[in-house]
């Protein structure tokens, strides 16, 4: 069960709020050395497998070794939540769904780094059970020993959210309630937002009436961004969905990339995932606008940036 107090992540939260700071620059987002040299500065990553088959396990391994390793990000004894998209009943090779090889690997990655608990939660659009089945994170979680955690209504509570749209919502507790929480979005096209990437991912965060909110869906992802606050943002673009998102129509809808991206700075990590649809980050309306409201930059050059080829 969760425990429903107010937990270290919404005092976190609260001060944020009540500070007027946009962000917290924790320590262990980069090499102690770069840190140093760059007042901390964000970063970005961004991982390449030069063959057509992706090693996907080594990858997403060599990815994190850029930044730092994953203990940079996850301490012995952390609850961990990995968010990742998997909303949709739709198997990997339709790109609507975290691919669940990175998935898998993310989570070896924070055991590894002393993870006390590892869960996977997401509240999904489809029957919960079906698409953790066909997305394949029911055999992630029997894999790993990680929680997957089924969306239930008494997981939810109204939290407000203090953003220009939304006030006060139903937030998905888990995610909340956690020491770290790592966003793990997939890359894909979206027929009201361009594009769904790691901020619009925060939608299957909450529940109530979520259809409601794609009438002005780009300043209500950037509210829900605003609200939420990843440790970290893992984009999946193993392979990405180039049209008819976010559920998908076809496999001739979708491109191997074999591309993953990871950074602490959510604005810059949606950026960087444009560029590989052939859109600029400042004609997406919600980057273009979370970045107005200083939530983040796409300016990569104001960034500590890393490419690795595998």
């Amino acid at each position: 069960m969760f425990d429903h107090r107010m937990t270290r992540r919404e005092s976190l939260h609260t001060l944020l709020k009540l500070s007027g700071t946009a962000a917290v620059a924790a320590a262990g987002l980069w090499p102690a050395t770069a840190r140093s040299a760059s007042q901390q500065r964000h970063f970005i990553v961004e991982a390449v497998a030069k063959s057509g088959e992706a090693n996907v396990a080594i990858l997403t391994r060599k990815t994190f070794e850029a930044a730092g390793g994953m203990g940079q990000f996850v301490s012995k004894g952390d609850v961990v939540v990995i968010k990742p998209n998997i909303s949709w009943a739709r198997p990997l090779n339709m790109a609507a769904t975290t691919n669940p090889e990175v998935l898998q690997a993310v989570i070896e990655l924070c055991q590894e780094a002393g993870a006390k608990k590892v869960r996977i939660a997401d509240n999904t659009i489809d029957n919960a059970e079906f698409c953790f089945s066909v997305s394949g994170a029911t055999e992630v979680a029997k894999n790993t020993g990680a929680d997957l955690v089924h969306p239930d209504s008494s997981l939810m509570r109204e939290m407000k959210l203090q953003g220009d749209r939304l006030d006060v919502w139903p937030v998905y507790l888990p995610i909340i309630e956690a020491d770290k929480v790592i966003n793990l979005p997939v890359a894909k096209d979206h027929i009201l937002s361009s594009l769904t990437l790691g901020m619009k991912n925060w939608f299957g965060a909450i529940g109530g009436r979520r259809g409601s909110l794609h009438r002005e869906i780009h300043p209500h992802i950037v509210d829900l961004a605003q609200f939420f606050k990843p440790t970290i943002t893992l984009i999946d673009a193993t392979r990405i969905m180039t049209r008819n998102g976010p559920s998908g129509g076809s496999i001739s809808d979708v491109v191997t990339k074999n591309t993953l991206i990871l950074s602490d700075e959510p604005v810059a990590a949606d950026g960087k995932a444009a560029l590989l649809f052939g859109k600029e980050p400042q004609n997406i309306g919600h980057i273009r606008l979370a970045g107005k409201r200083g939530l983040g930059t796409y300016d990569f050059s104001k960034l500590l940036q890393k490419t690795v080829s595998v």
